[in-house]
């Protein structure tokens, strides 16, 4: 289901912002998982939609990971995926009680108006364009790191 990496960067595993990245293109997956380890965080990658929600806790009964103690500070996923978009993925988060709180930031190759408005709307922080630069993912930890304690965060990626 989904694999995790980790830079220690000085900082313990529970000081590290942990990411999950959802995107179904594995190149995607590699770029943002390397940009964020330089940025010493702790990255679970998934390759989609459903997967994530299984990791979050929102699967289906059968196939949902009991992941309660683990905390989540940001989720990067792909807006463009096949069985889920990101959009939906972000619907599915934000009406869970528990992971609504979940700061967003939404990340598309695509500047479409219209759908940077609905991710918006929907409760996204902030839309940036793909493919991702180390100076976005610096800018990203602001919202990892906010609320203080690690939190839920969540980057919506689109082509």
């Amino acid at each position: 289901m989904a694999s995790s990496s980790s830079s220690s960067k000085g900082l313990d595993e529970e000081e590290r912002p942990h990411v999950l990245a959802v995107d179904d293109s594995l190149v995607d997956r590699k770029l943002i998982e390397r940009l964020l380890t330089n940025c010493a965080c702790k990255v679970t990658t998934a390759e989609n939609g459903q997967r994530a929600l299984e990791f979050l806790g929102l699967g289906d009964g059968q196939h949902t990971v009991d992941n309660s103690d683990l905390k989540v500070n940001l989720i990067i996923t792909d807006y463009c995926m096949p069985g889920m978009t990101g959009y939906e993925l972000l619907k599915k988060v934000k009406e869970s009680s528990n992971l609504r709180e979940i700061p967003v930031v939404i990340v598309s190759s695509e500047n479409v108006p219209t759908r940077i408005n609905k991710c918006l709307e929907e409760g996204a922080q902030e839309f940036m364009l793909k493919p991702l630069k180390q100076s976005d993912v610096k800018k990203l930890r602001y919202y990892m790191m906010r609320l203080g304690q690690p939190c839920n965060g969540m980057l919506c990626m689109g082509r």
